[in-house]
């Protein structure tokens, strides 16, 4: 029997939050990878390919410093309508940068799997 009472559910969300912060950085370099966008296509594209959904407050000092360690580069480019937006995109240190990390990742997630495997008939 267990002793211990479970989790309360703010708990398993500060969990989650901790790692979502985790992987961000990753996140956002993978999704300059194809092509530069400009900060609010990189946040929809985050929250409609995996589900992050992260405030504008958040992803600007972010981009910031990754520019500041020279992983991207921006430039403001005259919009056809409206007012000029930032670009972002990856420089050769950056595309560096996300192949690492991305390794890293991986290398992780595949020994927490092997981990969680005898689970998973109890997670559904």
């Amino acid at each position: 029997m267990n002793d211990q009472p479970d989790n309360p559910p703010d708990e398993l969300g500060k969990w989650e939050i901790q790692v979502r912060k985790g992987g961000l950085g990753l996140a956002v370099l993978a999704t300059l990878w194809p092509e530069r966008l400009y900060g609010l296509e990189i946040l929809r594209r985050l929250d409609s390919q995996a589900g992050m959904a992260i405030p504008e407050g958040t992803i600007y000092p972010l981009l910031s410093r990754m520019k500041a360690e020279g992983l991207v580069d921006s430039e403001w480019v005259e919009a056809d309508a409206g007012h000029p937006r930032k670009y972002y995109q990856l420089t050769e240190p950056g595309r560096r940068r996300v192949r690492d990390m991305a390794r890293s990742w991986r290398a992780f997630a595949q020994g927490l799997e092997r981990l969680l495997a005898p689970m998973e008939g109890d997670l559904a």
